[in-house]
C-alpha cells in the first residue's frame, strides 16, 4: 500500500509481489488509510467475532437438541 502511495504503478507493484490487481484494490478498499495497529486490532476483532459465532451456533444446536428431547421427538 505504501509503495502504491509513493508512486509505484499498481500493475508493476502487483507483478513484483505476485498478486492480481483485483486483490490489490480489494485490500486497499478494506485496509486503506489504516495504520499497522488498526489493522492488527481489526484482525483480532474478526477472530473474536468468528469464535463467538461458532460458540453461538453450538449453543443453538444444544438448545434444539434439548427442546426435541423434552418434546419426545427422538
Amino acid at each position: 500500500m505504501k509503495q502504491a502511495e509513493s508512486g509505484v504503478p499498481v500493475p508493476e507493484l502487483c507483478r513484483g509481489h505476485g498478486m492480481s490487481s483485483a486483490s490489490f484494490y480489494k485490500w486497499r478498499a478494506k485496509f486503506g488509510g489504516m495504520d499497522t495497529s488498526m489493522i492488527k486490532r481489526m484482525k483480532e476483532l474478526e477472530d473474536e467475532n468468528r469464535r463467538l459465532k461458532k460458540m453461538y451456533a453450538e449453543e443453538r444446536l444444544k438448545a434444539e437438541l434439548r427442546k426435541e428431547a423434552l418434546e419426545g421427538k427422538w
